[in-house]
């Protein structure tokens, strides 16, 4: 590829998980470290990085779709095409491919890599294409710049990566195995997000509750150290996995007045033939007596969950099972999906994939399920009286919108601001969303 002028202005995109947008809003602080600026509304940026996520097919062509359409009507006040760099766990996954073929593409960067970007970008404005896709023994966080403002709800990676190797999932070959940041460093990233602006902070893992530091202390004792920051008001964790949900943790719930009543926790089947192909380690049973657990120390709390549906092999019997674990449970808020083979698992080559039409055919059921337990979600929680912490406007004069403890979308008229955490009642339900009056 040609040389460059440096890039002046920055944009950077992100697909998939949190896990992504936490690394896309890092990556965003190192390019402004370096002194690119954000590009402003409206406006071409000199520098793409499209953040991307591998867990589905349709995620990772989308990557290549967004490319074609950058070069085809993007262009820089200069009239070049812009600098593209692929970032995350398909960039990590295909580098050598994006590079064949996407000849756009001038830098590919993985997700434990993206500490490196100024320097690959050096590279290829000298017309180098440059790719990084290494695991260093070392975790990138240390060579981040400091955060310096942030909304009001603000993420914190804790832990990467992941030991459990379900067969149908590409995170432990895009993200490696799993690895806990250290206590302390998590503590002072914590201190600085408040610093930032930040009223709740998410933590974030593959498997955030397989978080441990060197001294044995589990995901329970950084939320504790967390509760004592002046200025923080809620905790919250995501994803889960519910072989690492221990006695201290769900513990916590009951004991830190700071760790929202929400818990996202993925069962993906609701049969235990799948659930052995998928290589969940769990059985419908252990997961809700997990569920059970945590309901004993928190009553109020809203559970969340992930489903895959058509994986290999699946009958209308064991779809059937998966519908009625749903309406046993009683989920507050769901991600469900079709089953993507996905190269280099184990599923992918399973006998017995499933047609399309069915899997489009049972995911409609299941979202159905799902949405019908939501609604009653939220109808049960009218008339309650809780916070809600404002994120933005809403689209009417005087609207707000933001979050309660159980992480519904709240809206209502009120003279706040942003940050604000607000007392509220709750007074009409809809699937997606409630109404409340300040009160």
């Amino acid at each position: 590829m040609p040389a460059s002028p440096p890039p002046r202005t920055y944009r950077v995109k992100s697909f998939g998980c949190q896990m992504n947008v936490y690394d896309g809003e890092r990556m965003a602080e190192l390019l402004t470290a370096q002194g690119i600026a954000p590009a402003p509304a409206g406006e071409e940026a000199d520098l793409v990085v499209l953040n991307t996520c591998h867990i589905r097919e349709k995620a990772a062509e989308k990557v290549y779709s967004d490319i074609g359409r950058i070069v085809k009507d993007w262009r820089r006040k200069d009239g070049t095409a812009p600098l593209i760099a692929v970032a995350g766990c398909v960039a990590q996954a295909e580098g050598e491919e994006i590079m064949a073929r996407a000849p756009a593409v001038g830098i590919v960067v993985g997700p434990q890599a993206y500490h490196r970007l100024p320097a690959l970008i050096a590279d290829a404005v000298q017309g180098k294409r440059a790719v990084d896709t290494d695991m260093p023994a070392e975790m990138k966080f240390g060579a981040l710049p400091a955060r310096r403002k942030v909304g009001p709800s603000a993420f914190l990676t804790v832990q990467e990566g992941c030991d459990k190797f379900c067969t149908y999932c590409v995170v432990p070959y895009t993200r490696g195995a799993e690895v806990s940041r250290p206590f302390s460093d998590l503590v002072d990233e914590a201190q600085r997000l408040v610093d930032a602006g930040a009223r709740e902070i998410t933590l974030l893992g593959q498997n955030v509750n397989a978080w441990r530091d060197g001294a044995g202390r589990g995901l329970e004792r950084l939320i504790e150290a967390l509760a004592q920051l002046p200025g923080l008001a809620r905790i919250r964790y995501t994803t889960s996995h519910p072989n690492d949900m221990t006695e201290g943790l769900i513990e916590a719930h009951r004991d830190v007045g700071k760790l929202m009543p929400f818990l996202h926790l993925p069962v993906q089947s609701g049969s235990d033939r799948v659930l052995r192909a998928m290589n969940r380690s769990h059985s419908v049973a252990s997961y809700l007596a997990v569920l059970e657990r945590v309901r004993a120390v928190r009553p109020d709390i809203a559970l969340s969950g992930d489903f895959i549906v058509g994986f290999p092999g699946e009958t209308e019997a064991e779809f059937a099972d998966t519908v009625r674990l749903v309406e046993a449970v009683g989920y507050a808020q769901c991600f469900s999906f079709k089953y993507s083979p996905r190269p280099g698992t184990p599923a992918a080559t399973m006998p017995d994939q499933i047609a399309p039409a069915v899997m489009d055919e049972r995911l409609q059921r299941l979202q159905a399920a799902l949405n019908v337990g939501q609604l009653a979600f939220n109808q049960a929680s009218l008339g309650k009286r809780c916070a809600v912490l404002v994120e933005r406007k809403g689209k009417l004069p005087g609207q707000w919108l933001g979050k309660s403890p159980w992480l519904q979308s709240v809206h209502f008229t009120a003279d706040v601001g942003i940050g604000d955490l607000v007392e509220v009642e709750l007074i009409e339900a809809g699937a997606n969303s409630l109404a409340g009056r300040l009160l």
